[in-house]
């Protein structure tokens, strides 16, 4: 039987605006099993940031369950919700979220500096293997100026990666780069997802970056629309391989 990290069983979020209220979503249920590559799309207005704040564990839903690793997000109070999220939840956004006058090194390191069960020295290492695992060996001491975009987004998954999350969720972590930078970044996620088992939810609205992962959850107007497996999984490294040459760094 497929390990399920992530149940969302008839899940609701109702927003009271004024004298209205906003139905954001209307009863959606999936499910994503422990090692899949799901990306969840939807124009604006279809639940799609709704969701998201909700599998991050910055909202609650009105009504329905959403189970994390075997924990129901809804009986949570805000320290434990808190708790759950820097344990499980490994976050990419879209504009990096990185602290400017830090080094990656040190950027990396954040997430674990709210864990008092973890040494010094191991937050040092843990981060240095971050850092090594995306490919930023001879980064560690730069700060976020002294870096590419494509190096910043990659900071930002050793980030996500360094407290040993059940899953990786990205908010179109791919929205601020070109076509090349896109590219390098989901081969660097799908060697995550491929070769390290990586849960990894990605919220984006680009088809062409949905084509890189293994099912799709289209949501529209607060609904479940489809949610299908991709049986023509595009290799973003081979997609890499195919553009033209550049001396652009």
């Amino acid at each position: 039987m497929a390990n399920s990290i992530l149940e969302i069983k008839d899940l609701k979020r109702e927003f009271i605006v004024g004298s209205e209220t906003v139905r954001a979503l209307k009863g959606v249920s999936f499910n994503i099993n422990a090692g899949e590559f799901v990306t969840i799309m939807g124009s604006s207005g279809s639940g799609k940031t709704t969701m998201l704040n909700i599998l991050g564990c910055l909202d609650k839903p009105t009504d329905g369950d959403y189970i994390l690793d075997g924990t129901n997000v809804k009986t949570l109070g805000k320290n434990e919700l808190a708790r759950l999220r820097n344990r499980k939840i490994g976050f990419v956004f879209q504009s990096y979220n990185l602290l400017p006058r830090t080094t990656a090194l040190e950027n990396v390191e954040l997430p674990l500096l709210y864990n008092s069960e973890i040494s010094a020295k191991d937050r040092y290492d843990r981060a240095k293997q971050a850092l090594e695992a995306v490919k930023l060996a001879d980064r560690f001491d730069h700060t976020p100026a002294q870096l590419s975009g494509g190096q910043q987004q990659r900071v930002a998954i050793a980030r996500a990666l360094v407290n040993e999350p059940v899953m990786i969720l990205a908010d179109e972590a791919t929205g601020n780069l070109d076509s090349r930078t896109s590219y390098e970044i989901m081969a660097l996620m799908q060697e995550l997802n491929q070769h390290k088992n990586m849960t990894i939810v990605f919220v984006t609205h680009e088809p062409d970056i949905a084509s890189f992962s293994g099912r799709t959850i289209m949501l529209r107007d607060g609904k479940l629309m489809s949610d299908t497996a991709n049986n023509n999984i595009r290799s973003a490294k081979d997609v890499l391989q195919s553009l033209p040459k550049t001396n652009d760094y």
